[in-house]
């Protein structure tokens, strides 16, 4: 028999959740399926999105995949090209790149192809990690505008905080400021300020880790939003252990019964992706029901709380996140965000498509 953990990924969520996008914006929808998806699978979930306009991605291994899997999107790849080599596979396959450096800039006199290149200038408006600066950006616009080897510009930038009550104002104003001189395409909203500020929105919205049914914010759940889970990491109980008070469980005991308990102990640890650093406390599912897990995750296992569940047993199904317990839930109380989980389910956990 295999081990009894599965990630379940649901693809009428994603197509349900691309659809609050529609409704929530009438901007096209370059949808971001980096990180293979944020875990759900590059072609599975490329799928599923169809009816977006583009794909936002890093590798350009994964941009040709899409093509070669018959996906005539714009596909866009965030990072750009790396080195003058990448280009004939840029011009081959028709991807769209970010330019965000001067290097990048003068490589493209390799480019092979005339007027063929979609570029996006990406523009530093406070996030300070990819783009120009803005007193270079209008300098790099003009190379741009007039160089042989690029077709169209969009124009972009990326917010750092439209998550957080500073929200996007700052940014926004100074990319508007810069932007206002050009009629060009513009891309600024990631999922949070798709959701929170309808006037980032221009023509293409980025949205990331709302299509996989997280919420991009703390304060509000994926199910007042909207949004549904994608992904449901489950497994079973494979031993249940009876503490007396003073005893300990797992590696360092760092949990010690109060009381004579129950314990659980789940096929699923760290090795399956789950966070090692998740704390006694962490929510799961037994057989539909919260609980909590007890003490550190090991490689392949962690335990869990039995002590209200007295019909759980050997066999009991558990939710570690998903349909029932939002991965959003289950970060927070590991001190990490969604993103992570979702983005760490490892190889060796088998997915089924539902």
């Amino acid at each position: 028999m295999p081990r009894p953990i599965q990630a379940h990924i649901d693809l009428s969520a994603l197509e349900c959740n691309l659809q609050v996008v529609r409704r929530a914006s009438s901007a096209r929808i370059m949808a971001v399926i980096k990180a293979n998806a944020y875990g759900h699978g590059l072609l599975r979930a490329a799928e599923a999105l169809n009816e977006a306009e583009g794909f936002a991605l890093l590798d350009i291994r994964d941009a040709i995949c899409l093509r070669d899997a018959g996906f005539s999107q714009t596909i866009l790849l965030l990072e750009g090209f790396f080195t003058p080599d990448d280009l004939p596979l840029v011009a081959e396959y028709d991807l769209a790149c970010v330019i965000h450096t001067q290097q990048q800039i003068d490589m493209l006199e390799a480019y092979p192809k005339r007027r063929s290149l979609e570029a996006w200038l990406k523009v530093s408006s406070g996030m300070n990690r990819l783009g120009f600066a803005p007193d270079k950006f209008s300098a790099a616009l003009q190379i741009l505008k007039k160089h042989p080897a690029v077709r169209d510009i969009t124009l972009m930038t990326h917010f750092a905080h439209a998550d957080e009550s500073t929200g996007v104002a700052a940014q926004l104003n100074m990319f508007n400021e810069l932007a206002a001189p050009y009629r060009m395409a513009r891309s600024l909203a990631n999922s949070a300020a798709l959701l929170r500020y309808p006037a980032t929105h221009a023509d293409w919205v980025r949205p990331g880790i709302m299509l996989y049914g997280a919420s991009p914010f703390v304060e509000n759940s994926s199910q007042q939003l909207g949004l549904r889970p994608v992904m449901t990491l489950q497994s079973r109980i494979i031993a249940v252990q009876e503490l007396s008070p003073g005893e300990g469980i797992g590696y360092g005991g760092l949990f010690r019964a109060e009381s004579p308990m129950r314990v659980g102990v789940v096929a699923c640890g760290y090795a399956d992706g789950y966070p090692r650093h998740a704390p006694t406390g962490t929510p799961v599912l037994v057989e539909g029901q919260r609980t909590r897990t007890l003490g550190r995750i090991s490689m392949d296992m962690l335990t869990v709380d039995l002590s209200a569940l007295p019909a759980a047993d050997v066999g009991s199904s558990v939710t570690l996140w998903g349909e029932g317990l939002p991965v959003e839930q289950v970060a927070h109380a590991a001190g990490t965000i969604s993103y992570e989980l979702l983005c760490a389910l490892t190889e060796r956990v088998p997915i089924v498509t539902v």
